[in-house]
């Protein structure tokens, strides 16, 4: 009897250690499982949202790529327009089109090389006019201004470029061509006058509006442009340079010539071409003050016109379908100006940065 009272003692303590160690497996497999879940779980929440980023980046990238694709089918568009509405004036007239200088619309003849001078010789003057100043306000404004009028100085000079065209025009025509008409162009033609080669473009009566007129309004438009890159430009100078510059004693002079203006001529030269841009498509201020003359002439005061001027004036009046087509051809005309302009302006960039890599 106490033989089996023990087995049965026995057998409860093996089922009892059995449950124990089931029990110690379990509370053991527990946390192992939970930690399994959650890495489980982790996982594929990072997987979610790598999926997310991908998405994210492929639309960024769909968005960025259609964004440079438009520009680039705009662009082919209005090349495509411009060839389209002037191909009546290209089969008519040819290349003598660039050459003639009639522009008679009674007759049907028209002839682009006055528009063409007229718009080269008043964005070269502007230039001329501009280069200097915006360069001379660049390098006072980052060298030799005082702290307290950087700030005045610098908004004034970029409020220039928010003043709308149509302003500058009527401040020319009213206001800045009988300026020049009574006191500078008189002086002008009695200075220069006697002197060989410059007497051409000083000679002729002092109209007020013309050519050189128009290029002082192109100058004051484009001043910002200049003004304002190569500021930029000349702060990107490190400091160690000109100080290496003043401490062996090169002065103010030379140090913004041999030191800032070397080693930023690139950015100079690119907002120098840019202004050039800008001069070379201006409508309305120069309409103004042009004189609206198809006429080619070696004096500086004498009326011209320009390529956007011709299209400004004349396009409402084109009645024919070959006077349109001239006024587009026109426009092409000054669309490929530009883009040699531009062009030129980025191999001689490419040029410079190759021998300064050297």
């Amino acid at each position: 009897m106490w033989e089996g009272h023990y087995a049965l003692l026995q057998d409860h303590d093996v089922q009892s250690n059995v449950r124990e160690h089931k029990s110690e497996q379990t509370a053991l497999a527990d946390p192992a499982l939970k930690i399994g879940q959650m890495a489980y779980a982790g996982s594929s929440r990072r997987a979610q949202v790598l999926r997310a980023f991908k998405l994210r980046d492929h639309i960024f990238h769909g968005v960025t790529f259609t964004a440079a694709v438009g520009v680039l089918i705009i662009l082919g568009g209005v090349i495509v327009s411009l060839v389209q509405g002037s191909m009546p004036a290209i089969r008519t007239f040819g290349f003598g089109f660039l050459a003639a200088k009639t522009w008679n619309p009674v007759t049907g003849h028209f002839g682009a090389l006055p528009a063409i001078y007229g718009t080269l010789v008043t964005s070269i003057v502007a230039i001329i006019i501009a280069v200097p100043i915006g360069l001379g306000i660049a390098v006072f404004l980052t060298e030799l201004c005082p702290q307290a009028l950087k700030r005045p100085v610098g908004i004034a000079v970029e409020l220039l470029a928010g003043i709308p065209s149509i302003i500058y025009g009527i401040w020319g025509l009213f206001v800045f061509a009988p300026f020049l008409q009574q006191y500078v162009q008189p002086y002008l033609i009695s200075l220069f006058g006697p002197v060989p080669g410059l007497s051409a473009l000083f000679a002729g009566p002092p109209y007020g509006i013309g050519f050189l007129t128009s290029g002082f309004i192109l100058a004051i438009m484009v001043l910002p442009y200049i003004a304002s890159i190569s500021r930029d430009v000349f702060e990107t100078v490190p400091p160690v340079l000109k100080e290496a510059a003043y401490g062996v004693g090169c002065t103010t002079s030379e140090v913004v010539g041999k030191v800032v203006l070397p080693y930023a001529r690139v950015g100079v030269i690119g907002g120098i071409m840019l202004a050039l841009g800008r001069a070379l498509g201006e409508t309305m201020a120069v309409t103004f003050v042009i004189g609206n003359s198809h006429n080619i002439s070696a004096s500086l005061f004498a009326p011209g016109t320009t390529i956007s001027a011709s299209i400004a004036n004349e396009f409402t009046e084109a009645t024919s379908s070959l006077y349109t087509a001239s006024l587009i051809e026109l426009g092409l005309i000054l669309f490929v100006i530009t883009f040699i302009v531009l062009a030129a302006a980025r191999l001689m960039l490419m040029r410079i940065e190759r021998k300064a890599q050297v």
